[in-house]
């Protein structure tokens, strides 16, 4: 719902009491957007894609971004994008762990370790 909806984010997990816990934007959201997250959530987690778009998002953000308590940021390689497309599907699960600048996908089974640049990481 949230990739064709601009009132809830791309992805979220929320808690019984359906409060949102974790909000992830994917891209490069408005600072609209992210106050919005950040105000509804507990975390925001927004994940960029890496390319030149990127760098002048993040210069004209960054200040603002490193303000927010509850907000981590994370940078993708742009060969992620293409790994993800193809294995869309519309009913998925996908598992993701990011330690010391690695990502390690799991999606349906198949394994995806990327590097990834993490520009701010605040702990949930």
């Amino acid at each position: 719902k949230g990739l064709s909806d601009d009132d809830v984010p791309d992805l979220w997990q929320k808690n019984f009491s359906d409060e949102i816990e974790l909000w992830i934007e994917l891209g490069q959201p408005s600072e609209q957007r992210i106050k919005k997250g950040c105000n509804q959530s507990q975390h925001m987690m927004i994940y960029a894609y890496a390319d030149n778009s990127f760098e002048a998002w993040w210069k004209k953000e960054q200040n603002k971004l490193h303000t927010r308590k509850n907000l981590s940021v994370f940078s993708l390689p742009e060969s992620l994008a293409g790994t993800l497309a193809n294995a869309v599907q519309r009913s998925m699960q996908i598992q993701v762990t990011i330690q010391d600048g690695q990502m390690w996908l799991t999606i349906e089974g198949a394994e995806v370790t990327e590097s990834v640049e993490i520009a701010i990481q605040k702990h949930m």
